[in-house]
């Protein structure tokens, strides 16, 4: 495992896959710059994992907060080598044509536009510096399908399609992935599947082999669509 201190950016830290990476993160003496929607869920956060780490209630659908708080980082802490886009929606089950119109465009701003809204607040400044990885949450469901959950899919297909096209885009040096995370016992799953989650692993049990999985992570991965083993 690469020991050597990171600055990461996590966004959703404040639940699910983004909560269960933090003590993981914290314990290999790394520094989390995380962001969440909870202003309590932060603020308890911030308790437990004190200075240098910094959490703040954003919303990824804010373009301007974003680019707000990328700025703040940036200036104090430099730009981050590992920057994780978690942040997502997850519909109510139902087919497509049942899904409103309103929930439906929530799953498109905060899962494809957030994950926009932070690269273009946060990758200037690593393209600048010329290394860092960049790792968008895709999920088995950006790479195959199930009923009543087509917007869900649609949404993690394209970060699939955009994480690859940045990837083209990077400089030597850098990486950009995209990382389906498997399947994991979360409240975002328990939505769809209800007590049928409970068969999967925990998100602590996860985070155990993903936290390394993603410190890891190199250049010499870039443009893979890769998933945690």
């Amino acid at each position: 495992m690469n020991t050597s201190p990171k600055i990461i950016v996590l966004t959703g830290a404040t639940r699910g896959l983004g909560w269960s990476l933090l003590p993981h993160f914290a314990a290999a003496g790394h520094t989390i710059l995380g962001c969440g929607r909870s202003i309590a869920a932060i603020a308890e956060l911030a308790k437990q994992f004190p200075a240098p780490h910094s959490f703040t209630p954003l919303d990824v659908r804010d373009a301007g907060a974003i680019a707000e708080w990328a700025n703040a980082i940036i200036q104090q802490f430099g730009p981050p080598d590992l920057l994780i886009n978690n942040a997502a929606l997850m519909n109510r089950p139902a087919p497509l044509w049942e899904v409103p119109e309103e929930e439906f465009n929530d799953l498109l701003a905060v899962n494809i536009a957030g994950v926009a809204n932070v690269v273009r607040a946060f990758v200037p400044a690593m393209v600048a510096r010329r290394t860092g990885v960049i790792v968008n949450l895709s999920s088995g469901w950006g790479r195959s399908t199930s009923p009543e959950v087509a917007p869900y899919c649609a949404t993690k297909y394209a970060i699939e399609g955009l994480t690859l096209a940045l990837a083209q885009e990077l400089p030597k040096g850098m990486a950009a992935v995209p990382l389906n995370p498997g399947v994991i016992d979360t409240d975002m799953l328990r939505q769809c599947w209800a007590e049928g989650a409970a068969s999967f692993p925990k998100a602590e049990a996860w985070a155990k082999r993903a936290a390394p999985f993603l410190l890891n992570l190199s250049a010499k991965d870039n443009g893979k669509s890769l998933s945690v083993p």
